[in-house]
């Protein structure tokens, strides 16, 4: 299905366009991607913050036609700002969510992810860190892995990169034909720690986000392999799309002087990683005592208020000049017959409710 003049122009109103065929949508402060092959079926890279499920399902009827469904949704890791409407979204549309397998403990409700670590410093965005969602998710019902040979479900010419370190499952996306890189938190193109650059959106490319990166040598790793493959676009969670020379230099410097500039003085995992495997948590270095004054956590509250106040507003600006939907009736929580999930995993959890700590590996 082709894209009409008329639909990429109501798009515009709340999408942004990264690439041919490849649009994102901004969710309060974190990014997500449409992506459509060229005969209009299309894919949804991450989900955004909870809350946005309607405005997401919006754009999508706006880019390719009223009602329409994606073939998958795909995920670069399961952080709370990636996957808030995963499970809302994927039940609804009743659509497979594939993710590497060493997220599958954080998408199963099996293990929290290792502690972020406020201590880290650099901003509110940092500050803050210890108030953000902790609890796993869990969508097993839903959960594909990923395929082995590197592909992407449901889309032509991309192939998935394993990029390490922000998470233990993180993977980025690459579309060869024109060098498209939608590269997820393995690397940023803004200050990811500053709750000012989230409203002013400066591009310039940073690493992943400090407060959220359990292993620094991986996320090293990481960011040289997404270099090697000299992208021409790049597209990521946090941060407008940045192109060109600009991208590749920029790029370059974060490579050369990564633990120079890039990896924290002080914090948790600076100087040991968290240890993961396929069932989650398996080691966690000491927490390191937050020394932030408090002062500046109240100052960082106030500012992080102001960007989901903003957001909130934007979001309920947008939904009164779009037209209301009836929401469509599905079957409840539909195992998919290509469901290669592991076995073993605890019974279903509600994470709005329970306890995951009653489910999950112990942390401090």
């Amino acid at each position: 299905m082709e894209t009409t003049k008329k639909q990429t122009a109501a798009a515009n109103r709340q999408t942004f366009p990264v690439a041919p065929r490849v649009w994102g949508l901004k969710t309060v402060f974190v990014n997500l991607y449409f992506v459509a092959n060229p005969d209009g079926s299309w894919v949804l890279v991450d989900t955004g913050v909870k809350g946005y499920a309607q405005q997401i399902k919006n754009a999508a009827d706006e880019l390719f036609g009223e009602n329409s469904v994606p073939q998958a949704i795909v995920l670069t890791h399961g952080h709370f700002d990636h996957t808030g409407t995963v499970k809302e979204l994927a039940q609804q549309w009743q659509v497979p969510v594939y993710a590497h397998p060493m997220e599958f403990p954080y998408l199963t409700g099996r293990s929290s992810y290792p502690p972020p670590d406020p201590s880290v410093g650099g901003g509110a965005m940092a500050y803050l860190s210890f108030i953000y969602p902790k609890k796993p998710i869990d969508i097993h019902q839903l959960l594909v892995l990923l395929p082995e040979d590197g592909s992407v479900p449901g889309l032509e010419g991309w192939h998935w990169i394993s990029t390490p370190g922000h998470s233990p499952g993180h993977v980025s996306f690459f579309r060869e034909e024109d060098r498209v890189l939608l590269a997820g938190d393995a690397f940023t193109t803004r200050d990811a720690e500053s709750a000012i650059a989230v409203m002013t959106e400066k591009r310039e490319v940073h690493g992943p986000p400090n407060y959220y990166t359990p292993d620094w040598g991986s996320a090293h790793r990481s960011v040289e392999a997404l270099l090697n493959l000299s992208p021409k676009i790049a597209a990521t969670g946090h941060g407008m799309p940045m192109k060109g020379e600009e991208l590749i230099w920029q790029l370059e410097d974060l490579v050369k002087s990564f633990w120079l500039k890039v990896v924290p003085k002080r914090g948790r995992y600076v100087h040991e990683p968290a240890i993961t495997d396929e069932k989650g948590i398996v080691f966690l270095p000491p927490p390191v005592s937050n020394t932030v004054p408090k002062v500046l956590a109240v100052a960082g509250a106030v500012a992080v208020a102001g960007i989901f106040w903003m957001a909130i507003r934007d979001k309920n600006s947008k939904q009164k000049q779009s037209r209301q939907r009836q929401p469509q009736a599905y079957g409840k929580d539909r195992p998919f017959s290509h469901n290669r999930v592991m076995t073993g995993f605890p019974p279903t959890i509600d994470p709005e409710h329970d306890d995951p700590e009653a489910h999950t590996n112990n942390y401090p």
